[in-house]
């Protein structure tokens, strides 16, 4: 008997849960399984009625769901909270807040009430807003959503991806984008560059209110436009093969009849329209492959050697534009008015790998080389090649300078993404409203700069929100901001 209490004391869960399953089952005998197992009869039937206990638990319903959990103290400022916490968290309709309301607490509110708290608690966060110090903000994105035909002006930080512009306009031109910006300006805003679009609008108003201020290109838009060439061209080549295909087999048919001289010059035509599709399109792919890789890439030459690189993609498009001169033209015009706009980070990088070589006292180039070397994936045998030689070459220093350029490259942004992301933000929102509000929108500003990310790519991000990246300081609950006390549960006493 001892040896088989310690058996059964020793055995893992999947083996306990494989008794209780054969247990169940009743295919064998239980002294059988007691016996297979080396354990006791006792032992085989605890697993069963823990197995059994389970089930009744999962499939039927328990008294103890009715059990009180806690004692909720429902105050008129609880509700309130409720109301707000629905609207936010849940992305809930107001006629949607009316029915939960009714449904689970047997309260009515009107629409209008919900409208009136809205416009109660705008106030209190334009004031949280406007307090801010827009200071520490270093690299902003400003871009132009659209809510139905009107604009909303938005701006976010790179880093922290603090929204410090969200207002609603009529229209998008420097004058508008100047006033929203000098307003942001008086917060302190000051950004060492902006990243945003080709709107020219916003640039000049960027221009109004910064001056000098470098307004990098963002090169999502441009290569989206790119790849959305490349792909257009490569569905017509298709289209072109089928039809040549198709043609092959009419003539197959006519053959047989002795008209095939009959389609023989439209069967040529389509082979000489198939063959010119193709290479256009394996051209343009090619072309845009080089944009993404070797241009636009975050890790890549110099400033001035993708200008060139830049003027040798332009100058290829151009001397292909007579062959689709509608789809091709707008891309090699955005390519030539934007090229140095796009590569304005490439400047910003070259700057931060020219401070590292002095820093260090290592060579430039070998700079620039630790840099290429993130081109390379990890997994690779290249990279842990050229990591060999780099760290031959650098010396006790290299660990130094290959964290300092990592650093550098990501701290080195490209596009405005960060707006696109809050865009999709704010669609969960704005798809219940047909019209906005300014106050609407600064509730919304409020709400998701002091709301924390619950996963993140960035696992600094994770349990943190805008506001607590961008300052490094940590705040109240948003509900306690706008000076609501939160609920705390208590045990309950007998």
């Amino acid at each position: 008997m001892p040896q088989l209490n310690f058996a059964a004391a020793t055995l893992p869960s999947q083996s306990r849960l494989n008794i209780a399953l054969k247990s169940l089952v009743k295919l064998e005998p239980v002294s059988h399984i007691a016996k297979r197992e080396n354990v006791s009869r006792n032992f085989v039937y605890d697993q069963k009625y823990k197995a059994e206990t389970a089930l009744n638990q999962a499939f039927f319903p328990s008294e103890q769901d009715k059990d009180v959990l806690f004692y909720l103290p429902v105050t008129r400022a609880w509700l309130t909270q409720l109301v707000l916490c629905l609207v936010f968290i849940c992305h809930s309709s107001f006629r949607g807040v009316v029915e939960f309301m009714k449904t689970l607490f047997d309260t009515p509110i009107s629409v209008g009430s919900i409208h009136n708290l809205l416009v109660d608690t705008a106030h209190q966060t334009k004031l949280i807003n406007e307090s801010q110090d827009l200071s520490l903000i270093q690299t902003s994105l400003l871009d132009e959503l659209f809510q139905g035909n009107r604009p909303v002006l938005a701006g976010v930080d790179a880093k922290s991806t603090y929204c410090f512009l969200l207002s609603e306009a009529e229209h998008r031109d420097a004058d508008t984008w100047g006033i929203h910006l000098l307003d942001a300006q008086d917060q302190g805003l000051n950004p060492k560059y902006t990243i945003a679009d080709a709107g020219k609008g916003l640039r000049a108003g960027h221009k109004i209110v910064f001056g000098a201020t470098p307004c990098n290109g963002d090169v999502f838009h441009i290569q989206h436009q790119c790849e959305t060439l490349a792909n257009l061209l490569k569905r017509l080549a298709k289209g072109y093969t089928t039809r040549r295909q198709k043609l092959e087999l009419r003539m197959d048919q006519a053959k047989l009849t002795g008209r095939g001289n009959t389609l023989s010059s439209k069967l040529l035509q389509a082979y000489q329209a198939e063959a010119k599709a193709i290479n256009l399109a394996k051209d343009i792919k090619t072309l845009v492959v080089w944009l993404d890789r070797d241009i636009l890439a975050m890790a890549g030459a110099s400033f001035q050697e993708r200008q060139g690189l830049m003027a040798f993609i332009v100058g290829e498009l151009k001397q292909r534009e007579y062959l689709d001169s509608a789809r091709i033209r707008p891309v090699r015009v955005a390519l030539q008015r934007q090229g140095n706009c796009l590569l304005g980070f490439a400047k910003v990088l070259d700057s931060k790998l020219d401070e590292i070589a002095q820093r260090f006292k290592v060579p430039d180039y070998l700079v620039r080389a630790t840099c290429l070397l993130q081109r390379k994936p990890k997994t690779s045998e290249a990279y842990w090649q050229r990591h060999r030689t780099l760290n031959r070459q650098v010396g006790p220093k290299f660990y130094d300078v290959l964290e300092a350029v990592v650093n550098a490259m990501e701290n080195t942004h490209r596009s405005s993404s960060m707006v696109e992301n809050l865009n999709g933000r704010l669609r969960n929102y704005f798809y219940l409203r047909r019209n906005l509000s300014q106050g609407y929108l600064d509730l919304l500003r409020f709400y998701l700069n002091h709301k924390v990310f619950v996963r993140s790519d960035r696992p600094e991000r994770v349990g943190k929100s805008p506001t607590e990246l961008l300052t490094g300081k940590s705040h109240p609950h948003w509900l306690e901001l706008l000076g609501y006390e939160l609920f705390r549960k208590s045990p309950i006493t007998a």
